[in-house]
């Protein structure tokens, strides 16, 4: 079985070193709550949860797989008792408003529970994970009445939820579902659709499931312009708030997966299921929004724990494995053969893991400030910059830490050779686990039209230009600093190549739109190599200062792993340069008729 130890020391190091939480927290409204003591106990016992409760269930619960009998679900074997720890070690509501029966701390928080989470379970995860996301759409656009029936429930963790979007004809364009929301007595309205890939749609982890789903009223405007969000439960709330009648909300079938088999993947029928609407009508998109975006951070930390536990597990593989001698003699004469770990090329796969869980780290916690700020800092210039930040970087969470995080899986197998490809050592597990969260929520291509299309050109480039004035800023005060000039300068033109980019993109789209989607995957690449760079040279920085001090090896090894990640892993900046600067016309020029020609269909 794979083992994990959350990476504790390197959390604090960015939280603490780099980004100052302890005075981050301080300046948040109720933040005295989050002292460095309290932030320290929930630390450890969220990685002795993680590593003592989830991680022995993490194979067995991909063997076993979800099990469909009569429209109920039943999860893996002990997924339950599990669920029951979490909930009564007060996990779910740990960053949720106290007026909702939540402990009120900094949502960065729970994004650190949520890697370790992510690295020993993600099955598992998934069935609490989505719940944060409900809370947060009927907190912010829910009734007072949804509020009090539903929003209690979810932070307590008592009940889970879900968000149903897709419908078997259609996916990332949700304008044309298909599911009806009919007007009955009251407020309520009968839900009739299909919804299909809906994580956590059944189980049987917690006594009532909250759907989120988006359907079309009778008068409904075509497109996207005509969705509305409703509530639709698997029990309709009592007079006591408690399960009653069951909704007319079945699992029709479980999806037969080639990942997260631990969680249960469902086709939901709503036939005249009772919801109600959650926010104006034909506004549905808008209200989904909110939850979406936050289920983007989710995935994007989804592919960062993976990326911890490949390396992990490759690192005490390549020390244990002896083969051949190293190419400049012998490493271990003691032994009968060297340890892999000392041959260049394993050391590439171990660093490349490294460096993108370290810089992936850096990444979340940047953007996890971000969103501190957003939801509970004062309104002002320092908010606004804030939510700038976060809306430009969450699409490059989800998609760059996705797309490397299957790189850093593929890698871990590698590193074990043939061992990798058996099924007891757990490393193809996290492969197959891993290439999900380049789809869901939001597939890479989706990512990148949002970062380029969305949030860069529609803002004529202003949302980045917040950004690239604080790397500008940063490079122009260590400009002179003889310890970081092999950072600052290659981040220094990098930054201004970023911009320029931007603008050649921005004027070809001017007189042809294909010229985004031609660029975008590589644009947001490029951005994700960018802004890694410049979080490792912020890292080299504090660790430069720190090496007189102790923890000497941790400081050099950091310095090491950001020397790694700007020779060898920043340089494919110049190929998504080159491809950007490509252009549309080699994407376009061939008919679809074209493409097969050669063979029949």
């Amino acid at each position: 079985m794979p083992s994990y130890q959350a990476p504790l020391r390197d959390m604090r190091f960015v939280m603490d070193e780099m980004f100052d939480y302890p005075a981050h927290y301080a300046s948040l409204p109720n933040g005295e709550d989050a002292s460095p003591d309290v932030v320290s106990a929930i630390l450890e016992e969220g990685a002795r949860f993680a590593r003592e409760v989830l991680l022995p269930l993490n194979q067995s619960g991909d063997e076993e797989g979800c099990l469909l009998e009569g429209g109920e679900v039943k999860a893996p074997k002990g997924f339950k008792e599990a669920y029951q720890q979490y909930v009564e070690g007060g996990w779910p509501s740990l960053a949720a408003d106290p007026e909702q029966g939540g402990q009120g701390l900094p949502p960065s928080l729970a994004m650190m529970l949520s890697e370790m989470i992510c690295a020993t379970n993600l099955a598992w995860g998934m069935y609490p994970g989505l719940s944060h996301g409900a809370a947060d759409a009927l907190r912010h656009h829910g009734t007072e009445e949804q509020k009090a029936a539903y929003l209690t429930k979810l932070v307590e963790g008592v009940w889970t939820g879900t968000m149903c979007l897709t419908e078997p004809h259609c996916g990332t364009d949700l304008g044309l579902i298909k599911t009806r929301a009919v007007p009955v007595a009251g407020d309520a309205y009968a839900i009739t659709g299909t919804k299909i890939f809906i994580s956590a749609g059944e189980h049987n982890l917690a006594e009532n499931i909250v759907h989120l789903v988006l359907a079309k009223l009778p008068d409904a405007p075509e497109g996207s312009k005509g969705i509305s969000l409703f509530v639709v439960p698997k029990f309709l709330p009592d007079a006591d708030g408690n399960p009653g009648e069951r909704n007319g909300v079945t699992c029709g079938s479980l999806e037969h997966k080639m990942g997260i088999h631990g969680n249960a993947t469902c086709v939901m029928n709503f036939d005249d299921a009772t919801g109600y609407l959650v926010g104006p009508p034909n506004k549905g998109l808008a209200c989904m929004f909110t939850m979406m975006n936050a289920a983007r951070l989710g995935v994007g930390i989804q592919g960062l724990g993976l990326i911890e536990a490949s390396f992990q597990n490759s690192l005490s593989y390549a020390r244990d494995r002896l083969q051949m001698r190293g190419l400049s003699g012998k490493q271990a004469p003691e032994k009968p053969a060297d340890p892999i770990i000392v041959h260049p090329d394993v050391r590439r796969m171990l660093l490349t893991q490294k460096a993108f869980a370290e810089g992936g780290r850096m990444l979340v916690l940047y953007t996890a400030q971000m969103l501190d700020v957003v939801e509970h800092g004062q309104a002002g210039e320092e908010r606004d910059r804030a939510e700038t930040l976060l809306g430009l970087l969450t699409p490059v969470v989800k998609a760059f830490l996705t797309e490397v995080g299957f790189e850093s899986t593929n890698e871990g197998v590698q590193v074990y050779g043939g061992h990798g490809f058996i099924k007891e050592w757990g490393m193809e597990q996290l492969v197959r686990d891993a290439r999900i969260t380049r789809l869901y929520e939001g597939t890479t291509g989706i990512q990148a039209l949002d970062l380029l299309g969305r949030k860069v050109l529609m803002s004529q480039g202003e949302s980045l230009k917040v950004f690239t004035k604080e790397i500008h800023k940063f490079c122009k005060a260590e400009a002179d600093n003889p310890d970081l000039k092999e950072f600052v300068e290659p981040l220094a033109k990098l930054n201004a190549e970023w911009g320029e980019l931007t603008m050649g993109v921005g004027m070809k789209a001017m007189q042809d739109r294909e010229e985004v989607g031609a660029a975008s995957v590589d644009y947001l690449m490029y951005s994700g190599y960018v802004t890694l760079a410049y979080l490792f040279a912020r890292a080299a920085k504090q660790a430069s200062v720190s090496l007189a001090g102790e923890d000497k090896a941790f400081y050099a090894a950091k310095l090491n792993t950001a020397r790694f990640y700007y020779q060898r892993l920043l340089p494919r900046t110049k190929a998504h340069a080159e491809m950007i600067q490509a252009g549309a016309g080699s994407l376009m020029a061939m008919s679809s008729e074209d493409f097969g020609l050669g063979f029949e269909i």
